[in-house]
């Protein structure tokens, strides 16, 4: 059954200070812990209480922040506050900031343990090994200072998030993770936890594909090769023949494999709040770090460590020369990395991996070109119509759409449009991202049935992610916009409470079906450089408008009533007004939401 914390949990976090008594060493343990087996802190890595620094903060105080919504003033307290590894702070401080991402309603009390009971038959534990679900990685299954008790929870609760999660089909970083959760609160606390990082739509913290977690070591190494250019040219001088893939394949165990515990718990604090882009630093650092005492220190001379960079860089990581916080603060201190950047180019990677994919399937291949030209052959045409289930969209639909046998099959044979044909719905999905087209399409809001209300376009779309806006003019012009975020981030602020003009991905594209076919990608998936702020004005919108595009004018702009419009070229997308007059009136708009993601 769940464990109880001892005593007054946030009495004690109230009362923490730099300072803890050999008695109550390990009191921020969960009882599934051997804490016999956690080292001391070393000299350099203990919060060291002169007097003239600030005292550590509280829980309460976080809370409080939080409640308020000042994420940034909680992002800076964890980026500061070394709390020693046995606070109790993080049995409050970690299910906390984990809870601000849950999106599903499996945190009701006793979901949890039902879910065992479903699954297992029983809530008690077995004695017996559990079979881990196949996403799980069985080389990194890593239990750090778990007991056999606490290894079998966390064989558990794996269980249990791959059951109530199909959808996660390799993830080896959840296992560890879990294990890191255990150290500090009850079971069903640290499947809560999980359950909140796992459906995080804001943020990225743990991957659940094989392709995203490719995409993922593949972005850090681009980054890496902008921001740590010395240390890779180091390391592919001393070995010429090098494939930097084989090393960054493994960036993530540098940090959960190689790290002592104290540098991984710390890092903990801030990752459960900002998510993943912690890593991403981390790592960089440690290529850094790693590279200086290359430079330095005999045991990482060339001759050593040629032969096997990637496990050197384990062994480095386990005798890391900096204390948490210098980690943290060289991390958090590297300039240019911002959150747009590094969605750039995960974006980037992302497209191309998925285009690769598709150019290897064989059968079908990906025809890439310019705007108007990029449409399918007419023989791809024929495939997909022979191909396509008969579905008859409906709006309301709620049950979950048949998954698609093979890549190009899309389930709107029978849509019924009142703003395109049905070859201009196929050359549409032809151009959708691939892992979308085996969703069902449902219709979300339509002017001829909802009306004409920005309010009530808001109401009924502005939680579905992605969308599909077709506009139909009263000249008969028909374009629209593959929006691939939701439109309720309208309302989502800064780290400084403001909020954001623009949101949105590279994945967001614009289209034209009438009088011209074309698709119109953004700027940044052909081109390698920083195109600046306005090649990146992908959604906005408020109470009186929305725009799609910016930079030297807007691709697509309505007013609030959806009845009146404009169309100009912008730098997003590079394309020219989408109708002749640049000005439109709505006589049909159409927005449909995939059912299942």
């Amino acid at each position: 059954m769940p464990y109880h914390h001892r005593g007054d949990a946030s009495a004690q976090a109230d009362k923490l200070s730099g300072i803890v008594e050999e008695s109550d060493l390990y009191e921020g343990f969960a009882p599934h812990v051997e804490t016999s087996e956690i080292k001391s802190l070393d000299i350099y890595n203990v919060p060291k209480q002169t007097g003239k620094e600030p005292a550590l903060r509280s829980f309460t105080e976080i809370q409080q922040q939080l409640q308020q919504g000042k994420k940034r003033e909680v992002k800076n307290i964890l980026r500061e506050n070394s709390w020693p590894i046995n606070s109790p702070i993080r049995s409050q401080l970690w299910p906390l900031l984990c809870g601000q991402h849950l999106t599903k309603q499996n945190t009701l009390d006793g979901f949890y343990w039902e879910m065992v009971h479903q699954v297992f038959g029983t809530t008690e534990l077995s004695e017996k090994p559990i079979m881990l679900p196949a996403f799980v990685d069985a080389t990194h299954c890593l239990p750090y200072h778990l007991t056999s008790t606490g290894r079998a929870v966390a064989d558990r609760i794996v269980n249990v998030l791959g059951y109530d999660c199909p959808d996660i089909t390799y993830s080896p970083v959840l296992y560890p993770i879990t294990s890191i959760l255990l150290h500090f609160m009850s079971e069903e606390e640290a499947y809560i936890c999980l359950a909140g990082l796992v459906g995080s739509k804001e943020k990225v913290f743990i991957n659940q594909t094989k392709l995203l977690h490719e995409v993922t070591w593949k972005t850090v190494m681009q980054i890496a090769k902008k921001h740590t250019k010395s240390a890779i040219s180091y390391f592919q001088r001393i070995c010429p023949g090098l494939k930097l893939e084989r090393v960054f394949m493994d960036w993530c165990w540098w940090i959960l494999a190689g790290l002592p515990f104290q540098h991984l718990v710390r890092i903990m604090d801030c990752y459960f709040h900002e998510g993943i882009k912690v890593l991403y630093r981390v790592a960089l650092v440690i290529l850094n770090l790693f590279h200086k005492e290359c430079q330095s220190n005999n045991e990482w001379s060339p001759d050593n460590i040629k032969n096997d960079i990637g496990n050197a860089m384990i062994k480095f990581c386990k005798k890391i020369p900096v204390s948490p916080a210098k980690l943290l603060h060289a991390a958090f201190s590297i300039r240019g990395l911002s959150s747009q950047y590094i969605s750039r180019i995960f974006v980037k990677t992302e497209m191309l991996l998925k285009s690769r994919s598709v150019l290897n399937s064989g059968s079908k291949q990906l025809i890439k070109s310019r705007s108007s030209d990029n449409l399918p052959t007419s023989q791809s045409q024929v495939n997909i119509q022979m191909m396509s289930h008969t579905l008859t969209i409906r709006e309301g639909e709620k049950s979950p759409g048949h998954r698609a046998i093979a890549m190009g099959v899309y389930p709107i044979h029978n849509l019924k449009s009142q703003v395109c044909t049905n070859e201009d719905l196929f050359t549409l999905w032809s151009w959708l991202p691939v892992r979308i087209t085996m969703y069902q399409p449902v219709l979300l809001y339509t002017t001829e049935e909802h009306g004409c209300s920005l309010t009530t376009f808001y109401v009924r779309v502005e939680q579905h992610e992605p969308t599909l806006l077709m506009i139909k003019t009263c000249n008969n012009e028909v374009f629209g916009a593959y929006c691939s975020s939701r439109w309720f981030e309208r309302n989502v602020k800064d780290d400084r409470g403001q909020r954001q003009a623009y949101f949105g991905t590279g994945e967001t594209f614009l289209f034209s079906l009438y009088p011209e076919r074309a698709k119109y990608p953004w700027v940044g998936i052909e081109n390698d450089k920083d195109l600046g702020h306005s090649s990146e004005l992908f959604m906005a919108a408020d109470s009186k408008m929305i725009t799609i595009g910016g930079g030297e004018g807007q691709a697509i702009w309505m007013d609030e009533n959806i009845r009146f419009g404009k169309t100009d070229s912008c730098k997003t997308f590079n394309n020219p007004p989408l109708c002749p007059s640049g000005d439109f009136e709505i006589r049909v708009l159409e927005v449909y939401g995939f059912v299942g993601i």
